[in-house]
């Protein structure tokens, strides 16, 4: 029956059909088959609607989308150029930071390398950088920052995880915390790898002043203080994660409309529309996809899936080996939010247990996603670097390579030392 199935989504997603479509598709006919009443699915959605953490996900989508069409990505750069310009290697390290946070708040790659390229390419190129770095650093830097809060991948896996028995101890707030030592990695491992490819090459620096540190605060005032409302609200017990994305988006929008007057009154309706269509998407997608869950469940898809995968790997650390490549391969096929929608509810028991913490197993899977949007062949962030620079789609694999190389090392790193990502769960 699973098999058969199977087969029939498979074969609706060649024939185009909407995802959302092709789950519930499934999910109905399993549950038909098993002679369970499909008001399940409506009772399903009843559930994820009245999750309280879901109020997060439209409010840092709106916010992060504001942010996007403001200039608020030119006062980053100018920000941390400032500070971190005069270091060897500094454009770059500047990169590299500032795309992780914009991508945090934005939450689409897509959006970071279509932002931040028409700032940073250029500059890379005219500070003497060479065209293969520029384009691989800006194409590998558009999914930087996944791992840092206020992501929406960050929070979308912790809200299906908390739906499912197994990870009825996950919090997003422990997810938050967990994916910030290895986000520090991730952009320490490529500045360090950026200083030692152009060691030899004469990039200018520029000198440290204190006052022109004192501008590029004086410019980014308003929206230095954003962080503090994720950390500082969430981790002192003032907000609820849903609090603090109230809050943001109440001030992204005060800032940009009253104080900078970057967003008119005609442009905000449009925002709107564009932010809650990708939340609808993913709001659709979710509440089908809990019920496919529910039915995989109750036919014990994970136990049958674990006892395949015990019968051949016995080993945790095979285990880990092979969840890293499947979930490469995911990455460069699927959209993030899909493909944690989807298999996220199969893989949390199995990964469960072989003794995977369900907070590390979160930063493991989004580490390897981020890395799957510029995986060769088909990796979105590839062809979207491709169409915004004009390059041919070999060059842009050929820039990208080095910049992969350092970062499936850093997410072997992240798999295997479990105490990076633990480190302040266990301090707590």
């Amino acid at each position: 029956m699973i098999f058969t199935i199977i087969g029939g989504l498979i074969l609706l997603a060649l024939l185009g059909a909407p995802l959302f479509t092709v789950i519930i598709a499934a999910a109905m006919l399993g549950f038909h088959a098993s002679d369970i009443d499909l008001s399940v699915m409506a009772i399903e959605l009843y559930r994820i609607a009245d999750t309280p953490i879901l109020l997060a996900l439209p409010l840092f989508t709106f916010a992060g989308y504001v942010l996007g069409e403001s200039n608020t990505s030119h006062r980053l750069v100018r920000l941390t150029r400032a500070f971190m310009g005069w270091m060897p290697g500094g454009l770059a390290i500047v990169a590299f930071v500032v795309c992780a946070l914009f991508t945090a708040f934005t939450g689409a790659s897509g959006v970071t390398i279509v932002a931040m390229g028409a700032l940073l390419y250029p500059a890379l190129k005219q500070a003497g950088y060479a065209e293969d770095f520029s384009l691989g650093l800006v194409t590998t830097s558009g999914s930087l920052g996944l791992l840092l809060p206020p992501s929406l991948p960050l929070i979308l896996y912790g809200i299906i995880a908390q739906q499912m028995s197994e990870g009825a101890d996950i919090s997003i707030e422990d997810l938050f915390v967990a994916g910030i030592l290895p986000a520090l990695l991730m952009i320490l491992m490529l500045s360090a790898w950026s200083i030692w490819a152009n060691r030899k090459t004469p990039v200018p620096l520029t000198p440290f002043s204190l006052k022109g540190c004192a501008a590029a605060i004086r410019e980014s005032i308003w929206e230095i203080p954003l962080p503090i409302f994720v950390f500082a609200g969430i981790y002192s017990g003032f907000f609820a994660v849903s609090e603090a994305a109230a809050v943001t988006a109440m001030y992204v929008l005060v800032v940009e409309m009253l104080i900078y007057k970057e967003i008119s009154v005609t442009r905000l309706p449009g925002i709107i529309r564009e932010s809650m269509i990708m939340v609808g998407g993913i709001l659709l997608i979710l509440g089908v996809s809990l019920a496919f869950t529910n039915f995989l469940i109750d036919i014990e898809a994970p136990m049958k899936l674990f006892r395949l995968c015990q019968s051949v790997v016995e080993s945790k650390l095979v285990f880990l080996i092979l969840l890293n490549l499947f979930l490469l391969v995911l990455g460069a096929m699927l959209d993030i939010f899909s493909a944690i929608i989807i298999m996220v509810p199969l893989m949390l028991p199995v990964a469960l247990e072989y003794g995977i913490h369900p907070v590390h197993l979160g930063i493991i899977f989004l580490a390897n996603m981020q890395i799957g949007y510029f995986t060769p062949p088909v990796g979105m962030n590839l062809f979207i670097a491709g169409y915004r620079f004009e390059k041919p789609i070999v060059d842009i694999y050929r820039a990208t390579i080095p910049f992969m190389l350092v970062l499936l090392l850093s997410v072997l790193v992240i798999t295997y030392w479990p105490g990076l990502s633990l480190f302040f769960l266990s301090a707590g």
